[in-house]
Parts: structure tokens; sequence; C-alpha cells
């Protein structure tokens, strides 16, 4: 590289210092220029328009292979690039934002039950309770009457995921059959055999079903029939992912509705008028949820568990008017993105309305990567959006929720494989339901 067309090299960068303070590091570095070096061969796209440029430009900077499902070792070899495209396009269609409005009726109940099952009157630790209601709720929606049968394969997928991505010491090749993969790759393998049975048994009687799963499973005429290999190996990490990274933003918007009773009395007003019935919700209703939705982006704006994405530069290329080799990394951080204020005036302040309009109507004041953008945006954004969305407003139209009375938070932010509110513990009170 010519190193007089290098970005600023943040002082004292090293993976070392990174390591310690991850996000403090990321905050700093931003400070250096929108495109900045952590060390050689590493750069960090710190400001709106370099992230969305990589994110888009994915020839350029594709995104690389996920190491936490991959697939299983098998005879006859894992899907062709062909069959993949296939059954993401499948998925896609069972995904769109059309086909989740379809099937509010469907999200909603599982939403109702978290918030009429939240214990009342002590301290609760936040997180596996949403995550319990998130993973029915979205194993659900994957795979209807089938979901009850393999949720519990589904919470142990990600308990494996969990031990796999937990900070290690050590960094063992891909190849190192470590405890933790080999603990991933039974949980994978279990999960896999109970849907390859589900799989068999819908396409033996002919009825595919109208969910995802079924979606995947009917004839393309682009594609044909997808082979059943492709559709066990693409299906583990969509499943543990319709629950996981919603569970990680539940905390942080419950955190909010907590610190910021205002807010919260604003989405309860909308939430009553929602229906007694949970299973009546429809797409229209979701829609009328307005400032709920703008309090969820808002607070997916400071606080995106997807805080950092992982690109490589496969060729030599350019970004933000700096060179860029063949085989560099680039991190892409919506978190420094997010708090750029020539993007969001004020940007360190909670302020929902910013997504409004003065007639309160859906706005776009600026940059928001919280599921990122381009060809590899988030597949389940418009399920994860009507998820968190009902969740909030179930919870705020039944209870006022408040943080353990001391001068520390109840909680440690943890940024290894996402932004997370990790012990994070809330009080409900259930005294003044806004209903």
């Amino acid at each position: 590289m010519d190193r007089t067309n290098e970005p600023p090299r943040l002082p004292g960068g090293s993976f070392a210092a990174w390591s310690r303070d991850r996000l403090a590091a990321a905050c700093r570095g931003a400070e250096c220029g929108d495109v900045w070096e952590l060390e050689p061969g590493v750069y960090v796209a710190a400001a709106a328009g370099p992230c969305e440029a990589v994110l888009h430009r994915a020839q350029d900077f594709p995104k690389p292979p996920s190491p936490l499902f991959p697939p299983l070792k098998r005879a006859a070899g894992a899907p062709a690039p062909q069959e993949r495209a296939h059954a993401r396009a499948a998925r896609m269609h069972g995904l769109r934002p059309q086909a989740v409005a379809a099937r509010i009726g469907e999200i909603a109940p599982g939403t109702a039950r978290c918030a009429d099952q939240w214990p009342t009157g002590r301290d609760v630790e936040v997180l596996p309770l949403v995550r319990s209601a998130l993973a029915e709720t979205g194993v659900r929606y994957l795979f209807t009457e089938d979901a009850p049968a393999l949720l519990p394969f589904a919470q142990r997928l990600f308990t494996a995921r969990e031990v796999l991505v937990r900070p290690s010491r050590w960094v063992w090749p891909r190849w190192v059959p470590t405890p933790a993969r080999r603990f991933r790759t039974r949980q994978q393998v279990a999960f896999t055999d109970a849907l390859r049975a589900v799989v068999r048994r819908r396409r033996s009687s002919g009825r595919l079903g109208d969910d995802v799963l079924g979606q995947m499973l009917r004839p393309s005429s682009r594609y044909g029939t997808l082979p059943e290999e492709a559709v066990l190996d693409t299906l583990p990490g969509i499943t543990v992912a319709t629950f996981e990274t919603p569970s990680r933003a539940a905390g942080w918007i419950l955190l909010h509705l907590a610190r910021y009773p205002r807010a919260a009395d604003r989405v309860a007003a909308e939430a009553a008028l929602l229906p007694e019935d949970p299973a009546a919700t429809t797409g229209a209703h979701l829609d009328s949820l307005q400032y709920t939705q703008a309090l969820i982006r808002e607070v997916l704006r400071l606080h995106p568990p997807s805080w950092l994405l992982t690109r490589r530069a496969p060729r030599r290329t350019r970004l933000g008017g700096y060179t860029i080799d063949a085989g560099s990394t680039v991190l892409v951080c919506p978190y420094t993105a997010h708090r750029d204020a020539r993007e969001h005036p004020e940007p360190d302040r909670f302020r929902p309305e910013r997504w409004l309009d003065g007639s309160g109507s859906p706005a776009k004041p600026g940059v928001f990567l919280a599921f990122g953008t381009g060809p590899h945006g988030c597949e389940g954004a418009a399920l994860a959006m009507a998820m968190l969305t009902l969740l909030t407003a179930q919870i705020a139209r039944r209870y006022r929720l408040s943080e353990p009375p001391g001068p520390e938070p109840g909680y440690r932010v943890t940024t290894f494989e996402g932004l997370t509110t990790e012990g994070l513990r809330l009080r409900a009170v259930a005294g003044d339901p806004r209903s």
C-alpha cells in the first residue's frame, strides 16, 4: 500500500487495546476520521458514508462465511451456491414485510403471554425472560404447528452458540475440534435430525405449510425443488437469529422504558388501542404504533445489538478516499455511524421524536444500520421489528418498569458478539395497568 494514502492510525491502537474495551476504542477511533486503521491490514468504517459503502459494495467487501453454524460434513457435500441462493430467496419470501404483516395475529399472542407472565413486585433478570418468549414466537413463525417439537432443539442450539462465542484466552484454528465446537456440532446435528423428520413428513403428505419452512419446500419455477440438505443446512442460523438479536435489543428497549417514564406513557397510550384478544391484532394495528416504533428505532440507533460487522477485501480497492489492500479486514461500526452529528443532531440524546415528522408519521432523519443494509442486510428485520414493537407495547400497557435502586447500573455491557445488557434486572409494578 502507498503509506501516504492510508487511513489515520488510532494512537496506541492494537488488538490488545481493542480487546480490553472494544466500544471505547471504537469511539476514540471515530475521532480520528471516518475511516481509521486499528493495525496494519485492519480498518474501521466509523461514519455513515463509509459504512453504507462497504455494506452495499458486496463484491469489493464480501461477508465472510459464518463460523457459527457451518454446513455439516456429509458424503454428498455442502449445498451448491445456486442451491443456497434458492434457499435464501425462499426464506426471504416468507420473511418479507408483506408476509410478516399478514401474520401479525400469529406473532402478537406470544408477546402478550410474555407480558402476562412477567413476575411483578420484584427484580427480575430480563434477558432470559424475553428470550424465552421471543424464541417461542420466532420458532413458531418459521415452523407453525411443528414449532413445539423443534423449540427445545432451537434453544439448545442457542446455548451452543453462546458457548462458542464466549471470549477465550486462546484463538484456535477453525479445524481444531475444541469442546465448544464439538458441543455446537452435537446440537446442530440434533436440530437437523429433528427438522429432517418434519421436512420428510411434510413432503410425503403434500401438506408443505404456509410458514417459512413451507416456502422453502415449494418448488421454484427458477430452481425447481430445493434439495433436502440445502433446506437443513441453511435453517440453524436463521432459527437462532429470530430470537437471539431481538432479545439483546429488547433488553435495551425495556431499560429505556424504565428510564424514560414519559416515553413509556406514550407507548402505553398507543398500546391501549390494541385488541383485547392478541390473535385479532393485524398489520394495521402494528402500523398504528408509530411512537412505539420510533422509540425502538431510537434505542437501536443508540445501542445497535449488531454494533460491529466484519467484511473482507479480496482485492485492492478504495474506501473513503483511502486505498485498502487485498486481504485487509474492514470492520463496519453502526454504533459510531449512528452517533454522527452530521446524520443525527444531538446524537447522544435519547429522542424518539426524531423518527417522526410534525404530524407523527414516520420520518428518516439519518442513517440507520441496526439491521445492516445492502445485499447482506438482516433477512428477519421485519419480523424482529414486529416482535419488538408488540412486546414493547404489551409490557408498557400493563406495567411501569424501574431499575433496582443504587448508584451503579444493575447490568454489564458486553460487546464480544453483540451489544448486550448482561444481567439486566428490572422491576414491574402492575398497580397502574394502562389499558
